[in-house]
């Protein structure tokens, strides 16, 4: 198993066809000791229970500092050790230019973004403690091409600070062996996109991927267990497209 005796902590991971679901899944199967932040309403010691024995569900908001220094300091008291974060919470509007308010605006780059920042930062010292330790930040394809599918540009340029922010920490840290890198996933087929996409458009859209398909939560939960493994150990600031080749660049 490649994370045995690992832990590891991913926000907004309750939802159970969500792409940090399926990375907690795929980490606890990898020997991992997992714990799943997210808010009060999406239940994530449930989602922890689904796991099995010894993983934690923890109530969190990213967007707020002191809920992440605490829910730090739980699973370090429950485990003793952080070996991986994965800034996995996001949220997403459809929306054009024009649309955007300013709460609008601060809503999606407060979670995806701030969330990033304050989550990485309540983890950090005792990854430098121990001298290892890999964050690993969701961003998007959208931040890459310039939109996406669904989300609007305010989402695209929250997803493009976070591959910022995590080159910026990835130079800052790697000094202390803790490496941080980002996954841009292309359209995945979670409930994200449910109700959103007929079977019609989605059938459309796989014609002009590669792959020939949409992605699988399961695809995403592979890198993100490949950049907490120590397969990947000199593989820091990076960028790992996880699309089915729907941007080639």
């Amino acid at each position: 198993m490649l994370l045995i005796d690992q832990v590891a902590i991913i926000t907004g991971g309750a939802g159970v066809n969500g792409l940090g679901f399926a990375t907690a899944r795929l980490m606890a199967a990898q020997g991992a000791k997992v714990a799943i932040l997210d808010l009060e309403r999406a239940d994530p010691v449930a989602a922890a229970a689904q796991l099995g024995a010894g993983h934690i569900g923890l109530i969190a908001d990213v967007t707020d500092k002191a809920s992440c220094e605490a829910a730090a300091a739980a699973v370090l008291k429950a485990f003793g050790r952080i070996d991986t974060l994965v800034n996995n919470a996001g949220i997403t509007q459809p929306v054009k230019t024009l649309e955007i308010t300013g709460a609008d605006y601060d809503r999606i780059l407060d979670v995806s973004l701030r969330g990033t920042l304050y989550m990485s930062q309540a983890v950090l010292p005792s990854m430098r403690m121990q001298k290892s330790g890999s964050i690993i930040c969701i961003s998007s394809v959208s931040a890459q091409r310039g939109g996406g599918i669904l989300g609007g540009p305010h989402y695209s340029a929250a997803k493009a600070g976070v591959l910022g922010l995590a080159r910026a920490m990835a130079r800052e840290f790697g000094p202390e062996s803790i490496r941080i890198n980002c996954i841009t996933p292309g359209l995945i087929g979670t409930d994200i996109i449910k109700g959103k996409l007929t079977e019609e458009k989605k059938a459309e859209i796989a014609e002009t991927i590669p792959l020939a398909r949409l992605g699988r939560a399961d695809d995403i939960a592979g890198a993100c267990v490949f950049l907490a493994s120590d397969l990947s150990t000199y593989c820091t600031g990076v960028t790992l497209d996880v699309n089915g080749g729907m941007l080639i660049h």
